[in-house]
Order: structure tokens, then C-alpha cells, then sequence
């Protein structure tokens, strides 16, 4: 019996790709290293669950190094404050500890306003820069903006999620949604994946990965709000359902900066990943969102 798909051996039909190009990645090493990662957070969560703020203002540092290397590697040699966006991150992060959101936010706007600083001292060292200081200015301070709050802003409201008596049930329940929404998309566009969802920005995002990472999502948002912090499972599945639309949102979000800046990966620190803001693509504005829905759902007390 023969098959009417693609690669089943028709006269003209196209040979399936091999299943490491289905696959898309060496899986092997991304099991191996997304599992060490895992570790790392757990034993901060379940030693001392302020020890996970030290593994955030981490990620922090090195996800905004990976960006600014990003921008400077792009066609257009953009240049951003590093050193700005450095300690301005760290600051995002440890001043949530204290300060809630409001020692988050006066750490944001004070990186912004050095930033600005920052470039009017420095001139432009970006493609197509003359001798006017001006030239490249509002796209270095916009691409300088933008990682300042793409990365340690959204960070710090991961240290808001940790920071409550139960805080660490409200990481985990986060991290529990995003990775149960990575996994399952995989799986399932790896299984059955046929519709692209977005093929001009991740060709290899399908609808039916989609629809695994909505039910793996909302499964695992059930389980970990009713288990982890007592809250309402319904309000879980509700949790899982925005987080996986958050996390895909984020993750095409960082396919279209990639494609903008002309390059393939944010770095090469995570064998089989990538670079670390490979993975934090999809982790970024979730952890906003968990903070606000969480802020809610399950009220610290």
C-alpha cells in the first residue's frame, strides 16, 4: 500500500529530510544541557530560594552580553552601552529584592537615561558613522533600550515570583508551563507537525506543535497551581493557556530580531541550544506574565 505524502516514494515525490533535520537540533546534547540547567535552578530554589536571584543576575549578565554581541555581528554593526546595560541589569535584578517593582523600574529608567549619556560621549561606531556624532544615534539608544528591557527588566519579575513565602511554587509552576509548552510543541511538531504557523519567520513552527504545546502547557499550569499553591486548577489551565501563547509569542519574537540582524543563533555557549538567549527567548516576557496572572490568581498573603 502506497502513501499519497511527501517522500513516500512516488515517481517525483521529494525524499524525506533526514530525521536529524527534522529533528533540528542535536538532541542528545540539548537534553543533556537543558537537564544540567534544570538543576542549577532547582538546587537554588530548594537550598535557599533567594540563592535563585544569584542564578538570575547570571542569566542576566549573560544574556546581555549575547545581545550586544548580536547587534554588533549584524549588518549594520550596531553598538550598544555594555557596560550601561551590564550593571544597569544587575541592578534591575537585586533592587527588585528589596524594592519590589519600584526599585526595578528606577533601575530601568536610570540605565535608559546613562545610555543616552552614554552615546553622546561616545559617538557612533556603527556602520555608515561619519564624522557627525549624530549619525547612528537613535539606533544604538533604541537597540540599547530595547535590550535593557528585553532582558534584565523581564528578569526582575522573576525575582518578584521568588520572593513570597511560596515563591518558590510560583517559579516552578512558571518554569513547569514553559518548558511543558516547549516539550510538547517539540514532540508533537516533530510527530505530526505539517501546517507552518509563521514559515517567513520559523519555518519549522507548525500549528499542530502549537496545539501540543497548548494542551502540555495547560496540563502542567493544572497540576502545578493546584499542587504547588493550593490555588484552583482551572485557574492553572488558564495559566498554561497564556503562557504558551507568551512563550510562543517570545520565541518568534527572537526569530524575528535574528533574521533582522542577519544571523543564525544568539551565541554558542549551550551545545545543542545555542546561545543562553536561545533559551530565555520564550522565558522573557513569561515571566511577566506569571507575575501578573499569579499576582491574581493565587494573591501573596
Amino acid at each position: 500500500m502506497t502513501s499519497d505524502l511527501p517522500g513516500s516514494g512516488l515517481p517525483g515525490a521529494p525524499s524525506p529530510p533526514p530525521r536529524s533535520a527534522r529533528l533540528g537540533r542535536n538532541l542528545a546534547a540539548a537534553i543533556a544541557v537543558g537537564v544540567s540547567l534544570g538543576a542549577v535552578i532547582l538546587a537554588s530554589l530548594l537550598v535557599q530560594r533567594q540563592a535563585f536571584v544569584i542564578v538570575l543576575a547570571a542569566a542576566t549578565a549573560v544574556g546581555t552580553w549575547e545581545l550586544a554581541g548580536a547587534f554588533r555581528r549584524s549588518r549594520e554593526k550596531i553598538k550598544v552601552p555594555l557596560p550601561v546595560l551590564l550593571l544597569g541589569g544587575q541592578a534591575m535584578v537585586w533592587l527588585a529584592w528589596p524594592f519590589g517593582l519600584r526599585g526595578s523600574a528606577v533601575a530601568f529608567a536610570v540605565t535608559v537615561l546613562v545610555s543616552l549619556l552614554w552615546r553622546m560621549g561616545s559617538g557612533s561606531g556603527g556602520k555608515g558613522s561619519g564624522p557627525n556624532p549624530a549619525d547612528g544615534f537613535l539606533r544604538d539608544v533604541g537597540a540599547g533600550i530595547f535590550s535593557a528591557a528585553y532582558v534584565p527588566f523581564f528578569v526582575s519579575f522573576a525575582t518578584l515570583l521568588v520572593l513570597p513565602e511560596d515563591g518558590v511554587g510560583r517559579v516552578l509552576s512558571f518554569m513547569i508551563c514553559v518548558v511543558a509548552s516547549d516539550v510538547g510543541g517539540y514532540a508533537a511538531g516533530v510527530v505530526a507537525g505539517r501546517h507552518p504557523m509563521a514559515p517567513r519567520i520559523s519555518p519549522k513552527k507548525s500549528w499542530e506543535g502549537f496545539g501540543g504545546s497548548l494542551l502540555a502547557g495547560m496540563v502542567a499550569g493544572a497540576l502545578s497551581v493546584l499542587l504547588l499553591l493550593d490555588g484552583a486548577w482551572w485557574l492553572g489551565a488558564v495559566l498554561g493557556a497564556v503562557l504558551v501563547v507568551t512563550a510562543t509569542l517570545g520565541d518568534l519574537t527572537e526569530s524575528m530580531i535574528k533574521r533582522d540582524l542577519g544571523i543564525k543563533d544568539m551565541g554558542t555557549l549551550l551545545p545543542g541550544h545555542g546561545g543562553l538567549m536561545d533559551r530565555l527567548d520564550s522565558m522573557l516576557p513569561a515571566a511577566f506574565v506569571s507575575w501578573a496572572l499569579l499576582s491574581v490568581f493565587v494573591p501573596v498573603t
